[in-house]
């Protein structure tokens, strides 16, 4: 198959990979449909991210339909469905699992031990994302080994959803909401959001979906703050940081 591949820093290729194969009995295959560049994958661009080797495979935000299932997954995903698989690998049975921290998942980082030594602690498993993650190989390909498939996936309802509609479920749209979570919104509070960047967009949306009464955008980049709510005022950009109503 064909996959994004990192080489060294500012140095990323399309090459011809190996397919992916089922390992354990809780993985699935999935044929991708759908990704996107994460801001975070700009670290690995730049080489700012240790633990990267020759030939990963790039990519964390990614969707597409089931191909395979391995025989502890079929009780959760069947062949055909299309599904969107989070950034976070979890196994949904430790002990963070059941307490709700994904991110920490005990199981899912089979390099945790380096992981530990480099950080101080570890995160959960990572689809594309160094070996101090797992070294798993990421979605920026035709096909992914999904670990722990029955419980790494969101499945898309059989409804006409587009792509489009929910690919960022899977990063970006969660890491703006949880920011917004973050702040108790009220609904008489003003929330300023700094940096209106993909994350950024995500936060605003969030922010208004959890009823604060007024969100204030504050970038440079005119392209980011003409993405604003119908009938607000032109915003101003003869300032460095401009600012709009939302």
């Amino acid at each position: 198959m064909k996959a994004l591949c990192w080489h060294g820093p500012k140095d990323i290729r399309c090459d011809h990979v190996p397919d992916p194969r089922i390992e354990h009995p809780r993985d699935a295959i999935i044929k991708v449909t759908s990704c996107a560049i994460c801001g975070s994958d700009l670290h690995l661009y730049d080489g700012y991210m240790p633990g990267m080797e020759n030939g990963d495979v790039m990519g964390h935000e990614f969707m597409g339909e089931v191909v395979d299932v391995g025989p502890a997954s079929k009780h959760a995903l069947k062949v055909g469905e299309r599904v969107v698989i989070p950034f976070t690998i979890i196994c949904g049975e430790c002990e963070q699992c059941r307490r709700g921290n994904f991110s920490v998942c005990e199981r899912s980082n089979r390099n945790k031990d380096v992981a530990g030594k480099m950080f101080g602690h570890t995160t959960a498993g990572l689809f594309g994302y160094t070996h101090l993650t797992g070294g798993y190989p990421g979605g920026q390909a035709e096909y992914v080994r999904v670990p722990y498939a029955d419980k790494t996936h969101i499945k898309v309802p059989s409804n006409g959803l587009s792509d489009e509609q929910v690919l960022f479920l899977g990063d970006i749209f969660p890491t703006g909401w949880q920011a917004a979570v973050q702040c108790d919104i009220q609904p008489t509070d003003t929330v300023a959001v700094w940096g209106c960047g993909p994350v950024g967009q995500m936060t605003i949306r969030s922010a208004i979906l959890l009823g604060a009464k007024q969100v204030i955008a504050i970038d440079d980049v005119p392209e980011r703050l003409r993405w604003r709510k119908p009938g607000a005022p032109q915003p101003s950009t003869s300032t460095r940081s401009a600012l709009s109503n939302v």
